[in-house]
């Protein structure tokens, strides 16, 4: 019977079957991903590939605790010791290496000392290298030999005799200087190349810093960890898309199957009539399921075989993954997929199963389609289970935790409990919500509206499974995007209230002392220099914490900022004091913290004042004397009262010229700085997004050809009491379109539920912004349902009324 029943009725199970097959072959795509970035090669060395030992001091800080140490990487490392490199000197040939900001004609490089070339791979192909403190060497064609390039260094602009050029490389932009002239212009010795065995270099150098060899003269590289955070990123962006389509598969699979038992209540109490028993009835529904399973499962993994090596080529042509970066041959992928997709299958068919073995024979000779009872006590409790738990979460994370409700892995996954819930209890205010919205249609002459209206609030389950897809994806796309774009808002809206200067001026590597000297004496400028930086904390004794700091000079900060200070005085900030957050487990003011400085230092400072954390980008503030090694990046300029804007803003871009800063307004600066939605946030979003609105597609055209197919003798009915066949089909698309209306509204119900909660996080950690939603996108998805929808019931609907009314369409037989 049930092989027979798949034979006959696969209209009704192709939606099932499509969707089934597709998030098999999602789930097999990032399997195959996932296993690919946990087997990945090691990162190989580059600028050091050629050199036998790298000596380089520690990078990281590392801090004993109870359950281990704990590590975290400096923000500014202090380089080799010379002592060190004296004794190794002594011992072994050695060549030094340092690495420092250079722009060379309007280009952002690096550089380094020519004798270090060698071992990254640098060999001349014109010209000699440099010989005096004016000449350099740079990665070009020949014809720049002899040319005098203006060449910007931490020691300020100079013009610089271009003597040879390098073939390029593609893991830096490099400019290479005479030993002792990088030596001048960088004095900190970043790594020490050692011709000697690793046993005598390891002697020499003791425990305290690295003694490189082999593949762990990466570590040496520019962003030696690269690699690994590509991977960790792309583990999440595939870890989040899976969970989705799990999520989004079980959900239409489970609703499809219960639709598709309403629709066969009279079939199924037919067979009970027959004499067939409910477990009988069961393993029927049991064996279809596991058909389709199987079916859906297999192909589902061929899609993916396909699927993961495009998914692989898109990653690495966005970016997102290491050029190296290729799918493996696994097979374990394939079982998880499979087994999975089979096992979604039995668990979507699980409630149906149940309200199968329920029908009574007596449901042969229904002929009303008005559903009394949509809801089942087991529904109602895990309707309002999941709704509780949704709230309740919701409102925990905006009282106990508002910074964690902005984390981007906390609003991902929180819509998921409240958009179940809304779909679990969707028959409850399917009816009230649907004469909402068609009663005005109702209003109108003739008998469409009236029919639309009565229809669909008649047909509870047919409208909620219908609505349910529409719910989902309108859901997603409100909760994800809205989410982001209002987060982005506040952050723009906080950089706004902090920000009290007139002129922002940045150099990406650094500005110097003479300059910033040169900007104070412009009259009427209050200028405060900032270096960024970082301290560190162990929390509760096992926690590693770092926080982004900021070495500023206290009697300019009140001037220039808006600090949200929740306790205490930033101006008491001193050189035995520091500002934090009320993020930090200690922040009472007076008390003394332990730290440790952005170059490892410890340290025990005084807290002076707790300023509100916001969106997180209010940081921790120090002065510079505890921020060894920093060069100020960033100078705050305002204007006294009185002084005139335009001559001092002239000064001011006069005085810089020659770092080569750059000068914007406030406004221009913060528009600048307004976040943006990164690449791996747009393409994770497109995945899920992307997922949610295929299987709506799926979910959306199955239902409807099942639901359209379902009404043959109501359509007959009509066509006999007079409907022509265009009244018909227009009566069919505006149901349709209703129910896709009333999907759409609970999605928006969702997604302000979701807003607010945002809303309230951002309101307790005092950001006060307003709710951005992404209309434009919500109108496409829902105006693309809407659209499928029609598709899928004006289509089978047309089928059905050809022909002359009282005549048995051959659609309406029995085939023999």
């Amino acid at each position: 019977m049930a092989l027979h029943t798949v034979r006959t009725r696969w209209v009704t199970l192709i939606g099932t079957f499509v969707a089934l097959a597709l998030g098999v072959a999602l789930i097999a795509t990032m399997g195959l991903g996932l296993a690919s970035t946990l087997d990945a090669p090691a990162q190989r060395p580059e600028r050091f590939a050629g050199a036998p030992v790298v000596v380089r001091d520690s990078d990281e800080l590392r801090v004993p605790s109870p359950i281990g140490v704990r590590t975290q990487p400096l923000a500014r490392p202090r380089g080799l010791e010379p002592a060190l490199a004296a004794t190794l000197a002594a011992s072994a040939p050695t060549v030094a290496d340092r690495s420092f900001p250079v722009r060379v004609a309007g280009r952002d490089l690096v550089g380094h000392p020519w004798p270090i070339a060698a071992f990254g791979g640098y060999r001349l192909v014109a010209g000699r290298e440099p010989r005096r403190p004016a000449e350099v060497v740079v990665a070009g064609d020949a014809s720049q030999i002899g040319t005098a390039v203006p060449v910007r260094t931490p020691a300020g602009p100079s013009m610089r005799t271009v003597t040879g050029v390098v073939a390029p490389v593609p893991f830096e932009q490099a400019v290479f200087f005479t030993g002792a002239e990088a030596e001048k212009l960088s004095p900190r010795l970043d790594n020490l190349v050692v011709l000697a065995s690793p046993e005598v270099v390891r002697r020499t150098a003791g425990p305290d810093v690295q003694v490189l060899t082999g593949a762990d003269r990466h570590l040496a590289d520019p962003a030696p960890h690269r690699d690994r955070e590509a991977l960790i990123a792309m583990n999440a962006l595939l870890g989040t898309a899976g969970g989705v389509t799990m999520f989004v598969s079980v959900f239409v699979v489970a609703s499809t199957f219960a639709f598709a038992v309403a629709q066969r209540r009279r079939e199924i109490g037919l067979l009970r009539t027959a004499g067939a028993t409910p477990g009988q009835v069961r393993l029927m529904i049991v064996v279809e399921a596991a058909v389709v399973g199987v079916l859906a499962s297999a192909a589902g993994c061929v899609a993916g075989s396909y699927g993961a090596p495009w998914l692989a080529a898109l990653l690495v042509r966005e970016k997102l993954a290491p050029a190296w970066f290729a799918i493996g041959a696994y097979r374990w992928p394939y079982h998880v997929a499979f087994w999975t997709g089979l096992a979604v299958a039995l668990t979507g068919v699980t409630v149906a199963m149940v309200r199968a073995g329920r029908v009574r024979p007596v449901e042969a000779l229904r002929e009303a389609s008005v559903d009394a009872r949509a809801m089942t006590a087991g529904r109602w409790a895990a309707g309002a289970g999941l709704l509780v738990t949704g709230l309740g979460l919701l409102c925990w994370r905006v009282i106990a935790d508002p910074g964690d409700a902005l984390h981007r892995k906390t609003y991902t996954t929180q819509p998921m409990l409240l958009i179940t819930a809304a779909a679990l209890l969707a028959p409850v205010v399917v009816r009230p919500v649907t004469r909402l919205l068609t009663w005005l249609p109702a209003q109108l002459p003739g008998a469409t509206g009236m029919l639309v209206r009565e229809n669909a609030a008649a047909g509870v389950r047919r409208t909620a499974a219908v609505a349910a897809p529409v719910l989902v994806t309108v859901a997603l796309a409100g909760s994800l995007l809205g989410t982001t774009a209002t987060i982005a808002r506040a952050k723009t809206t906080e950089l706004r209230q902090q920000t009290r200067a007139h002129l922002i001026v940045r150099a990406a590597g650094g500005i110097d002392d003479r300059t910033v000297a040169r900007v104070r004496q412009v009259p009427g400028a209050t200028v405060m220099a900032s270096a960024t930086t970082a301290v560190y904390t162990l929390e509760d004794g096992t926690a590693l914490v770092r926080s982004a700091a900021y070495a500023v000079d206290p009697r300019e900060l009140t001037a220039v900022r808006r600090l949200p200070v929740r306790a205490g005085n930033v101006a008491d900030l001193d050189d035995t004091g520091i500002v934090v957050t009320d993020e930090w487990r200690r922040h009472t003011v007076g008390e003394r913290v332990g730290v440790w400085l952005g170059d490892g230092t410890p340290a025990s400072l005084r807290i002076v004042a707790v300023v509100a954390a916001g969106t997180g980008g209010t940081g921790v503030y120090v002065t510079r004397h505890n921020a060894p090694g920093t060069v100020p990046d960033r100078l705050d300029v305002a204007w006294a009262a009185g002084t005139d804007p335009g001559a001092a803003e002239a000064a001011v871009r006069t005085a810089v010229e020659p770092a080569g800063a750059l000068v914007q307004s406030r406004e221009r600066w913060i528009r600048s700085e307004q976040p943006g939605t990164s690449r791996q946030t747009r393409i994770g979003y497109l995945l899920v997004l992307g997922i949610a609105l295929v299987y709506t597609g799926i979910a959306l055209a199955g239902t409807m050809v099942m639901a359209t197919t379902g009404r043959a003798r109501e359509l007959a009915t009509l066509r006999l009491s007079g409907a022509t066949k265009r009244q018909v089909l227009l009566l069919v698309a505006a149901e349709a379109t209703a129910v896709v209306v009333v999907g759409t509204a609970l999605g928006l119900l969702v997604t302000a539920v979701v807003m607010l909660g945002i809303q309230g996080a951002l309101i307790a950690l005092s950001v006060w912004s307003p709710v951005v939603l992404p209309w434009g996108v919500l109108a496409a998805t829902a105006g693309t349902c809407a659209l499928i929808a029609v598709v899928g019931a004006v289509l089978p609907a047309a089928g059905l009324v050809r022909g002359t009314p009282g005549v048995t369409p051959a659609a309406w037989r029995v085939r023999r």
